[in-house]
């Protein structure tokens, strides 16, 4: 059983108004798609529930504004997270990509992680010819990432795996500059220096890739409550 981590990369064109919203505005700072109800439904909806870290209000506009959405129910877990639980019309849009899966043998391991250019990432696994496939079948003017391919095998993967780009980049750029050395040999200054970016911001960054990271070591022990996994955000 093979896996692959891949990043699919849409024009603006074939862009759902909400990936839209992601990609123009600076509202979201991350999302992923937890789980979904999409497939051989004859009144042509899909179910979908979304976490996200975005700002609650322009998040309710936009969405209030898409025409496919039949109706939501938005949870708040927090002043900067909610959970959204979505009824929505499936767009003549989507089919077409989706149709690369459709005569294959394969699964989307949740989550599918958005970026802020509004880029999805997903784990998919299935026979090696399956996903080889599925590429060839996706339309060409998605583009398509390989981040990583190999047997399946969730106890393995990557602690950082999940981490966002700009997360890793503040964790890389930490390392590099002594950060994590014992003794300390930089601090968050240094690290903000070398991102361009403030202090503060950069100390987020940092905080959350590590309970990203330190949580997913908990749990891989067997050792963390189910369930208190939540999503990093890019800063």
């Amino acid at each position: 059983m093979k896996y692959l981590d891949v990043r699919l990369y849409q024009p603006d064109r074939m862009l759902h108004p909400m990936q839209r919203f992601i990609r123009e505005e600076d509202a979201v700072r991350y999302e992923e798609l937890r789980t979904w109800n999409i497939a051989g439904r004859e009144d042509g909806l899909e179910y979908e529930l979304f976490y996200a870290e975005a700002d609650r209000e322009p998040y309710e506009t936009a969405i209030e504004a898409v025409d496919s959405v039949r109706w939501y129910d938005l949870t708040p877990i927090d002043d900067e997270s909610f959970y959204v639980y979505i009824c929505q019309e499936t767009r003549e849009a989507d089919v077409r990509w989706r149709e690369a899966f459709a005569a294959l043998d394969l699964v989307v391991v949740p989550p599918v992680i958005y970026d802020a250019e509004a880029a999805f990432y997903m784990t998919v696994v299935g026979a090696g010819e399956d996903l080889r496939a599925m590429l060839e079948g996706l339309p060409d003017e998605i583009d398509v990432t390989v981040r990583a391919i190999g047997e399946y095998d969730r106890r393995h993967a990557a602690l950082g795996g999940d981490l966002t780009e700009r997360q890793l980049e503040a964790v890389e750029t930490a390392a590099d500059v002594g950060y994590y050395e014992v003794p300390r040999e930089a601090g968050v200054d240094a690290v903000a220096e070398r991102l361009d970016c403030a202090s503060s911001t950069a100390a987020t960054l940092l905080q959350k890739a590590q309970s990203r990271v330190m949580g997913r070591l908990v749990r891989r022990r067997g050792r963390g409550a189910l369930g208190t996994e939540t999503g990093a955000d890019d800063g």
